[in-house]
């Protein structure tokens, strides 16, 4: 896409791409586990942003290795549960719940508050918090009642740890790691550690390999091309525009992956859970918007999109 495209309109193609790694993880998921499909999305994204450092001319050698395997650990094990859930809920209620990542960022800035004696936070992040939990207990009630409650909890950790892959890339932004370098070492990280989850038990692939038909392999390459792109497009919607129009509009990602979900996979919320996703929606902007804004430019368009596979 031309870089004299809109930032917003940029940021609305990255959150239907988004929803489109969501459709591909679905339909992997039939046939393959969640360690492969982790480490086909960490290859496909791997090998793209070798293209994009050629062709922009960007090193990929840094001097902060460490805080490249810290942001690592925390994203790709972020990106596992996420994936895991996606294939056990409906594909708006996985989305919604990684969403929460925001709130989990105002829980933070809060305990550093009261036990680090850190920067004061403003007393609404704390209202933003209760209502955002609220939104989690109206989104997960219907799962109580679909043996879903496992992956539903599973979801909600994967926005928390998102949320821990936020600060680490926050520190890389610091230390100036451009992003192109930032979303290879994540895609190297999570083709080697979606390769080493098939040590664990459970995470064979449902499917033995010579059966798997060609379309879950697409799925499988889908995922990876779609999470790439969109994650370029959405760094660059962040480093040109509005942080806080971004970080609203990014949202657009739950309603896209509703209607994909209903669509495609014949997937239905109750009023409850509608509710709730807008309980969450709603906290997740007040938390943007009253975060402190402590971040370099460069952090922050590369942070909003750490988190995202």
């Amino acid at each position: 896409m031309s870089s004299r495209a809109s930032p917003y309109v940029q940021m609305v193609l990255a959150t239907l791409l988004f929803a489109g790694m969501g459709v591909c993880v679905k339909f992997a998921s039939h046939d393959f586990g969640t360690a492969a499909v982790v480490s086909a999305r960490g290859t496909v994204g791997a090998v793209i942003m070798l293209i994009v450092a050629r062709a922009t001319a960007t090193s990929l050698y840094t001097r902060v290795p460490v805080l490249h395997v810290k942001r690592g650990l925390a994203g790709v094990f972020a990106l596992s549960m996420w994936f895991y859930s996606m294939a056990h809920l409906p594909l708006a209620t996985s989305v919604t719940l990684n969403y929460m990542s925001s709130v989990w960022m105002a829980v933070f800035l809060l305990l550093q508050a009261a036990l680090l004696d850190g920067p004061r936070v403003d007393r609404r992040l704390i209202v933003a918090i209760a209502v955002g939990f609220a939104g989690v207990a109206l989104v997960l009630h219907p799962t109580l009642n679909q043996d879903q409650i496992w992956a539903g909890l599973i979801g909600l950790t994967s926005g928390m740890l998102s949320a821990m892959a936020y600060l680490q890339v926050t520190a890389l932004g610091r230390a100036g790691e451009p992003e192109v370098r930032v979303v290879f070492y994540f895609s190297l990280m999570g083709s080697v550690l979606g390769a080493l989850f098939w040590l664990l038990p459970g995470q064979l692939n449902p499917t033995p390999v010579a059966d798997i038909p060609l379309r879950s392999w697409l799925a499988l390459f889908g995922v990876g091309a779609f999470a790439t792109i969109a994650q370029l497009l959405m760094t660059r919607a962040y480093a040109q525009g509005s942080t806080l129009v971004n970080a609203n509009l990014q949202y657009l990602g739950i309603v896209h992956a509703g209607l994909l979900g209903t669509v495609l996979f014949g997937e239905t919320l109750g009023l409850d859970a509608l509710l709730g996703m807008a309980l969450i929606v709603g906290s997740g902007m007040v938390a943007a918007r009253l975060k402190p804004a402590t971040k370099p430019a460069t952090a922050s368009s590369v942070a909003h999109t750490a988190d995202k596979p």
